[in-house]
């Protein structure tokens, strides 16, 4: 799979617009240059235990594979540091090459890399998550006043992740709580309840972007054999998810829970919506708990980015997609730095109008997150 930088991706017959955007960039990846980096908000025994142990994951070797598999190399070739590093992890890259190249007014930071929530010592994921979410406090956001940070839980241990919720949900530094989809049970089971009740009590979003190394399979039916299958695999993982906190009845239980689904694609939601109405219509007897159809969850609790869409070959197709999903569901998100990224400029491959884009491109986040 060939690895394209900005100016070398293929950008069809979209062109930029003359009139300045106003940008909302849902999903920022940035990395740290070492573990050395988080040591400063880590008790001296988590530190030892760094350099004793490691991280302890499901997935054997899950963050030592070669590019593009689970690791940072998953990025565009032209955004490695000068003075080294993996990509997302220099403050002065992103703000040359992201931040200020494409006039992003407020980038929402994904740290995917260590994977606190998935570590199977669950006190060291704890303290991880912690010393994280400090982390990105003091090394992003309190030097770019553009970014904006999630909070990352270890979301096998509930009572710990509220611990960190509670601490962090005053610091409107901090807009969002972060989950990994890949987790040890499907994501609606009432393990994490918790999590879902801290998050409707402090009106806080649920993020779930790709991730997790739960341990499972990345597909129903074992694992795959070639790095696009495990990439496609994401989808399925999320309409698992999303069927889950549905059926699992966690939006009955919380009816102020919003949820947004990052990078999982777009194209399945609709008919994800109508098998479930089908189902529930002949299977309500065994779900009570349910009191509406599927499809009325769905469009009034989640939302979705937009990175990475399908492009159909007809624009056409792609406007459909957007009205079955309804227009103001759909938050801005380039992926940045990774391979994939989505340039606002040529993002949508169809024609819109000013007052459409500028909905897609800042709105429909600016509403979500309550950006004032």
């Amino acid at each position: 799979m060939s690895t394209l930088t900005l100016e070398e991706r293929p950008l069809g017959s979209a062109a930029p617009q003359r009139a300045k955007l106003r940008v909302i960039d849902c999903d920022i990846h940035p990395a740290m240059t070492s573990w050395t980096e988080v040591h400063p908000f880590l008790e001296r025994r988590w530190v030892d235990h760094l350099a004793t142990y490691g991280s302890h994951l499901r997935h054997a070797f899950s963050e030592a594979l070669s590019h593009p598999r689970m690791s940072p190399d998953a990025a565009r070739v032209d955004a490695y540091p000068e003075e080294g590093g993996p990509p997302g992890s220099s403050l002065k890259v992103m703000r040359e090459q992201h931040l200020d190249a494409n006039g992003i007014d407020t980038g929402v930071l994904i740290p995917l890399r260590w994977n606190p929530g998935s570590q199977r010592n669950l006190d060291f994921g704890a303290a991880l998550s912690n010393a994280m979410n400090s982390w990105q406090a003091e090394r992003w956001v309190a030097q770019e006043k553009r970014l904006r940070a999630s909070i990352l839980i270890s979301q096998e241990d509930s009572v710990a992740s509220v611990r960190e919720i509670e601490l962090r949900a005053a610091d409107r530094r901090f807009v969002q709580i972060l989950l990994l989809p890949r987790t040890d049970e499907p994501l609606g089971r009432r393990r994490y309840w918790p999590i879902y009740e801290a998050a409707e009590r402090h009106n806080l979003p649920i993020a779930i972007h790709v991730g997790g190394t739960g341990g499972h399979p990345s597909t129903g039916g074992g694992w795959p054999s070639y790095y696009m299958e495990e990439h496609h695999a994401v989808a399925e993982t999320m309409q698992a998810v999303v069927v889950s906190l549905v059926v699992e009845g966690v939006f009955e239980r919380y009816p102020g829970l919003r949820v947004v689904i990052m990078e999982g694609g777009l194209g399945w939601i609709p008919s994800l919506t109508e098998r479930l109405d089908k189902h529930w219509a002949r299977l309500r007897s065994e779900v009570p708990h349910l009191t509406r159809k599927p499809s009325a969850y769905i469009s009034e609790h989640l939302w979705f980015t937009t990175q990475p869409m399908e492009e159909p070959e007809r624009a056409s197709h792609l406007a459909d997609l957007f009205d079955r999903i309804g227009w103001d569901r759909l938050l801005f998100s380039t992926d940045y730095p990774h391979w994939d990224f989505d340039d606002p400029r040529y993002a949508f491959k169809m024609p819109l109008t000013e007052a459409q884009r500028d909905q897609l491109l800042f709105g429909n986040a600016h509403a979500f997150y309550g950006f004032g």
